[in-house]
């Protein structure tokens, strides 16, 4: 009775409902609803300041909206007359949908207007009564190179390719998502499945599978080209401000100000690494090996330094021992395995399998 009940409270917080012994199917609608569907709520919220100019825009509804409506006609962003370009999804579990530009938004404070029109109809059919227009400000630029922009796949925690395993009891806040890999690939959660998706009492969030019903499937393959690009855009950025700082890959102790550093080979952490800058201020760490940080060792950030704005670009596999903390986004061609009672502040994207221990992984917001 104490599992059931804490189910039922994640479906609660969810806007789901679990039905005993079985997964829930997506209602098509009730006969006979007239009522129109209406924006809920906004990401980012209307007047906004300070907007990260690597994020996504994000509009949730109050019923599901018929995802062929979800469509660039139906959902716009310009900066003053000019369009903005970008990839649209619509994620049916959270009722929202998500507008991933392909580049970096202009920074230094500049104004974004988003409109969805009356196109967009929930599945009955009923058409929105009014456009839903907002607007927002982007945030100034600091120090370092321009942000990396990770896409949809900005909207996972962790997202991998081939497996996600789990010691329990992990605390992970975001959403989980593999693909091309099936939900099998995913152990340790004790998966509730519901539509398109499944819930897990260690994740504040949302768990995606490539198997699982549409459109979850698209929008998952959307999410792994978009973690390749992203990958692929860290690794490219030319001219290093620093190369090779440390001593032979060690880079304990030290402290890194904002901009673009390159290792020509393996790193490794086994004391207190700093990062050091203003809350715009931009990191991008480039890793010609692997990268392994000793347990109990921890990275800090100081004067305003922001885990969102550190980007790990990792050519080998990632390791992060037991009771260690980390901060920022791995982007690693190969695994990321955590340690025991490890944690982290980002997000892990994976281009194969990411391994958890009794680990607390929290989703930062660009």
């Amino acid at each position: 009775m104490k599992s059931l009940k804490m189910h039922q409270i994640l479906f609660a917080i969810l806007g789901v409902f679990l039905v005993v012994g079985c997964s829930v199917s997506q209602t098509p609608g009730t006969p006979g609803d007239t009522t129109p569907p209406v924006v809920v709520s906004t990401i980012p919220s209307n007047l906004a300041i300070d907007v990260a100019i690597s994020g996504n825009i994000l509009a949730t509804f109050s019923e599901n909206a018929d995802p062929a409506t979800i469509i660039a006609a139906n959902f716009s962003v310009i900066q003053g007359v000019t369009p903005v370009t970008g990839i649209i999804t619509y994620d049916v579990p959270t009722k929202t949908a998500t507008f991933a530009p392909t580049a970096n938004l202009i920074g230094s404070s500049t104004v974004y207007t988003v409109t969805i029109t009356t196109g967009v109809k929930d599945i009955m059919g009923n058409a929105m009564a009014a456009n839903k227009v907002w607007s927002f400000t982007t945030v100034a630029a600091g120090l370092g190179p321009a942000p990396v922009l990770l896409g949809t796949a900005g909207n996972f925690v962790i997202l991998a390719k081939s497996a996600i395993t789990n010691v329990p009891t992990s605390v992970i806040t975001g959403n989980l998502g593999i693909s091309p890999a099936a939900a099998s690939a995913i152990t340790g959660f004790s998966l509730i499945p519901v539509s398109g998706a499944a819930l897990s009492a260690q994740v504040t969030g949302i768990i995606y599978a490539a198997d699982m019903a549409p459109p979850t499937p698209d929008n998952l393959s959307v999410a792994i080209l978009a973690m390749e690009t992203a990958y692929t855009d860290a690794a490219g950025r030319l001219t290093p401000d620093f190369t090779d700082e440390g001593t032979a890959g060690d880079i304990g102790g030290l402290t890194l100000v904002a901009g673009l550093h390159k290792w020509t080979g393996a790193v490794s952490i086994p004391s207190t690494l700093t990062f050091s800058g203003s809350a715009n201020d931009v990191w991008i760490l480039q890793i010609a090996g692997a990268l392994s940080q000793a347990g109990s060792v921890n990275i800090a950030l100081t004067g305003g330094a922001q885990a969102k704005n550190i980007y790990w670009q990792v050519s080998g596999a990632v390791t992060i021992g037991a009771a260690a903390h980390f901060e920022g986004t791995v982007l690693t061609l190969t695994a990321v395995t955590m340690g025991t009672n490890a944690s982290l502040n980002g997000s892990i994207l994976a281009q194969t399998a990411v391994t958890l221990d009794q680990n607390t992984v929290t989703k930062t917001t660009p």
